[in-house]
């Protein structure tokens, strides 16, 4: 196996025990910690954006892989044909030959099942990531709604869970902006309020003046 198909293989092992890690039975407690630690982490972070890049050559490998199978079949049906109807000494050289294509077809038959598991694992942890969050804030919203949750940080921080570390971070910080930008909005909106106002009585006053010196 070449190094990369063992790097495939160990990030297909680590997937596994990341996977046994989110279906264990944990108690809601820790569990909930255990949610805000990935969303929060930093470094939890960039090792999910690295690993996307990496899937992303996995898939690659994965094509080629696909590519091998198909022209190691074709291979070995035509060697399959010829050996028909030939001598008996090419048949023995024909037969190695099948023999060393049979095994080039066990090789890329099992890289291409390996990076196949490997992909297809990263979906089903990606989407039972979400399922068991979602399901711990329902969980928490229950507990809301009893009365028999006290630790509101906690919970705040489950329910912005989800995201890496930095992005969630980011958003924040823009929804702090937006609503900044909302309450400069009404301010403006009230001091142009109050210009229009200031204006009309001095333009009222200014006609009163006239009229009065038209009077006189």
């Amino acid at each position: 196996m070449t190094l990369y198909y063992t790097l495939v293989f160990l990030l297909l092992v680590a997937e596994m025990a990341l996977f046994m890690l989110l279906v264990i039975p944990l108690p809601f407690t820790m569990r909930r910690r255990l949610f805000t630690f990935i969303s929060e982490n930093p470094i939890v972070a960039k090792v999910q954006y690295w690993l996307k890049i990496t899937f992303v050559f996995i898939l690659i490998l994965f094509i080629d892989s696909v590519n091998r199978v198909y022209r190691v079949q074709v291979e070995l049906a035509a060697a399959t044909e010829g050996n028909n109807g030939n001598s008996a000494n090419r048949q023995a050289i024909m037969g190695h030959e099948r023999l060393e294509v049979q095994a080039r077809k066990f090789y890329s038959q099992r890289n291409m099942y390996l990076c196949g598991f490997t992909l297809f694992l990263s979906l089903i942890l990606n989407r039972t990531y979400i399922m068991i969050l979602e399901t711990l804030r329902l969980e928490e919203k229950v507990k809301l709604y009893e009365g028999s949750e006290k630790n509101t940080k906690q919970a705040e921080k489950l329910a912005q869970a989800g995201d890496a570390g930095e992005i969630s971070r980011l958003k924040r910080e823009i929804k702090l902006r937006d609503q900044d930008i909302a309450t400069l909005k009404k301010q403006s909106e009230g001091l142009h309020r109050e210009y229009d106002e200031l204006a009309e009585r001095y333009g009222a006053t200014q006609d009163n003046g006239s009229i009065s010196k038209k009077d006189k």
